[in-house]
């Protein structure tokens, strides 16, 4: 009998193909998309676990220069004789048969703590340097060939990513290898002079913090693949109740035949895991080709927004694809729920007449917006009396599904008024009939909603980020020109030159350190026009900027206002008085600014290195400089190329997101496709005897296609609001509370006119291949349906 049941139950699939390809393909793009999220945080938060200690110095100090430029081997000799203990770390990527491989060089006799025990045991450093030079590669490196070197397994090392001695390191990278930072014994000796004011040391405490500082903004990625899969996961609900209602007959068949409730309970659940097991392999594979393409980015936002650094090539690991699997396993079982349900207390005699199915799905429909009305309060009480970032992101939740859940309801109002309001025969069939295909095309067009409120959300979000983030560059670049100079020496001669060549010259002084117990950093600035008409202020002391310049005062950015809760008038743990809060957007980091005074007070030994110019001719100018004092491209900067750099590192942290968005939209338009496709051969029972009474069946294959642009267009119109609520949501909670920072929003008619357009062609294409097979059918098999007429 389990043999029989089961070859029964797989029947319906090999019957209608199209419905198996709905819940696979929504299950198994819905796990690659949450697949592809995963593997991107893993990578990133490997990279920021390995990073400290890839070199086993991870509780090792470093030394940068101030102005963030290279060290020479000459400034690493002076800093040896002057009795630093320091070693130096060479770092680039060079091409070796096509692979970009990261090399990284040190001194194995100066390092000031012993080398991993992966790399000390078999030979060690000795064999670094011997006359046949070893290096350290990750194993599935081994295979590569550097010419002159023999590679080693090293199991702890990054993929793509080589450890030698810095003579080998040098010989292959050539030019394109650099040292930027020099690792300093945490022991040094007695009575060891300053180090000089070029360079600063890096403290280990500061370099721990890149993880915490990305949390965030892999909270935030982690939230739209959810949304992603929330996506994929109303198709296969779709999928899931669809074959339910067409296999009733099947089920009572069954159970007249003595088939145990149970038994047939269980082998739905063993065919339905099964399912969720083969699309959940497609769908970690399909992650794997998602994540690896979008990695680049994110590993150039994660650069450029926190300075961490994150693997270019993505790794296979445990973690994310067990996630993946056990997100699609989870999810058929959250789909299927439902009809597990209705089965369990199904009678015996059950039928699953199309106009039963109609009214069935009504009275869900308004148990469904009690529901949604349920989740808008919970939504509204969040709002109000919740905080953080989860609770952010639990009222984008209860916002996306209850409006997910109430748009069947609204849809069914607005095709009963417009059924209610036509005169015509034909019109009137023609909105009843899209009243009663609403069950079948529900939770496509749920989907369709989710993604296209999550397009208008993200499209607001990023727009109104962009245009205050110009204005905020124009505001705070003011100066045209932005000098670096080597040493103090050369800043005070840089200085003296251009106080005849130049309208003012600002000197840019900061020190890093810690406020709230997070990295900061602590800026001087000269009581200058420039600052007065330009600096962001949010809010402020009525006389902030005389208070500022008298040192009775100071200044924090709005990230740390809002982690501190400090207002205006409060005093700081410095013990200045908080005269003023300004915007800071695309820092991660904490900023107190002091007037200059005041700054050169408490920090003497902070060297003036870095200035901005004020001038007219900013580009003859910088040529001027670089003739007179051989300064190089790093040393001169130009307001214009900064500001491109700064819009290029914005773009590409939304690059993602974009990307999400997307991938999402075209989800849901394959939905819209496979329900269309699905439902096609249900139909005849409905379309033959209006095609009786004399209409064609090519009118009818264009009734059906206006149908599905209708409903995409009433989708549109209805996911607009929840868009710009989801948009509002997304930048004066979930922006605030992650990143510090509250954008004003804005909005953009012309992007949501197109999105508009697009779900409407979309909705066409999809609906173009079930009306060509509509207009093909053979009338015969429509005559049938009269012979079966129920």
């Amino acid at each position: 009998m389990t043999r029989q049941g089961f070859l029964a139950l797989w029947s319906h699939w090999r019957r209608n193909p199209w419905q198996l390809l709905t819940l696979l393909a929504g299950l198994a793009l819905s796990t690659a998309l949450w697949s592809g999220v995963q593997a991107i945080n893993a990578e990133a938060r490997a990279s920021y676990a390995s990073a400290s200690d890839v070199l086993g110095a991870g509780d090792t100090n470093r030394i940068l220069k101030q102005d963030g430029s290279s060290f020479t081997v000459e400034e690493y000799v002076t800093l040896r004789r002057l009795g630093w203990p320091v070693s130096p770390v060479l770092e680039g990527t060079v091409d070796i048969a096509g692979a970009e491989l990261r090399i990284v060089g040190i001194d194995p006799l100066s390092f000031p703590v012993a080398l991993p025990a992966s790399i000390s045991q078999d030979g060690g450093f000795p064999d670094m340097i011997g006359d046949d030079p070893v290096g350290f590669a990750h194993p599935d490196d081994i295979g590569l060939t550097l010419p002159g070197m023999t590679l080693r397994v090293d199991e702890n090392r990054p993929r793509g990513n080589i450890l030698m001695d810095i003579a080998q390191a040098d010989r292959l990278l050539g030019e394109q290898g650099d040292i930027r930072r020099l690792l300093v014994s945490n022991q040094r000796p007695w009575g060891l002079g300053a180090l000089p004011d070029a360079y600063r040391i890096a403290e280990v405490s500061v370099q721990a913090d890149v993880a915490r500082l990305t949390q965030s903004f892999h909270l935030n990625l982690t939230a739209f693949g959810l949304l992603s899969f929330a996506v994929g996961i109303f198709i296969v609900y779709g999928a899931v109740g669809l074959a339910f209602e067409q296999r009733r007959a099947v089920f009572r068949t069954l159970r007249a035949l003595g088939m145990p409730l149970r038994r047939l309970m269980l082998l739905l659940i063993l065919e339905l895991g099964v399912f969720a097991l083969l699309a959940g392999g497609a769908g970690v594979a399909l992650g794997y080709v998602i994540a690896a393409a979008l990695l680049p980015d994110v590993a150039a936002t994660l650069r450029g927004l926190y300075g961490a650094e994150v693997a270019g090539q993505l790794q296979l690991r445990a973690a994310w694809w067990l996630s993946g699997l056990a997100m699609a396993l989870g999810g058929t079982v959250i789909a299927a729920a439902a009809a597990l349900t209705k089965l369990a207390y199904m009678p015996l005699l059950s039928f699953n007449h199309p106009r039963a199915m109609s009214i069935g799905a009504f009275a869900a429909g308004q148990w469904l917006a009690l529901i949604a009305a349920g989740l808008f309060i919970a939504g509204v009480a969040i709002a109000t009396l919740g905080q953080g970032l989860v609770a952010g992101f639990a009222l984008l939740a209860c916002l996306l599904i209850g409006s997910a859940l109430l748009l069947p309801f609204l849809l069914a109002q607005c095709l009963s008024f417009a059924e209610r309001h036509s005169k015509r025969a034909l019109v009137q069939w023609f909105w009843a009939d899209s009243r009663q295909q609403l069950p079948g095309l529900s939770m496509a067009l749920m989907a369709l909603l989710l993604a296209m409120a999550a397009n208008i959300g993200v499209t607001t979000m990023v727009s109104s980020f962009r245009l205050t983030f110009v204005d905020y560059l124009d505001q705070r670049l003011a100066s045209e020109l932005y000098v670096n100079a080597q040493d103090t020496e050369q800043a005070a001669d840089l200085v003296a030159y251009l106080e005849d060549k130049a309208e003012a010259v600002l000197p840019i002084v900061s020190i890093d350190t810690r406020l709230g117990g997070l990295p900061a950093e602590v800026f001087g600035i000269r009581d200058h026009a420039t600052y007065r008409e330009n600096w962001p202020l949010l809010s402020a002391d009525a006389q902030v900027w005389e208070l500022l310049a008298a040192g009775q005062g100071a200044l924090i950015n709005e990230q740390l206002a809002r982690r501190q809760d400090w207002q205006v008038g409060d005093t700081l743990p410095t013990g200045d008085r908080l005269i003023g809060i300004y915007s800071d957007y695309g820092n991660a980091v904490g900023q107190l600014v002091l007037g200059e005074d005041l700054f050169s007070m408490r920090y003497p030994d902070v060297p003036r290195l870095r200035f901005g110019v004020r001038t007219d001719t900013p580009e003859a100018l910088a040529d001027d400089l670089r003739d007179r004092f051989g300064l190089g491209e790093d040393a001169l900067i130009n307001q214009a190329d900064l500001k491109q750099f700064s819009m290029q590192v914005f773009e590409r942290t939304f690059s993602v997101t974009a990307a999400l968005n997307v991938l999402t939209l075209s989800v849901a338009g394959l939905a819209i496709l496979i329900s269309l496709l699905t439902l096609a051969t249900m139909r005849l029972p409905q379309l033959a005897p209006v095609w009786a009474l004399g209409l064609t069946r090519s009118a009818l294959s264009r009734l059906e296609v206006v149908r599905a642009v209708c409903l995409a267009t009433l989708t549109g119109v209805l996911a607009l609001p929840v868009g710009l609520m989801l948009a509002w949501v997304l930048l004066a909670v979930v922006n605030v509370e992650a990143f510090g920072w509250r954008l004003p929003m804005y909005v953009f008619p012309l992007d949501y006119l197109r999105l508009g357009l697009l779900t409407i062609v979309a909705a066409l294409l999809a609906a173009l291949w079930p009306a060509i097979r509509l207009a093909r059918t053979d009338p015969q098999s429509l005559l049938k349906v009269f012979s079966n007429e129920r």
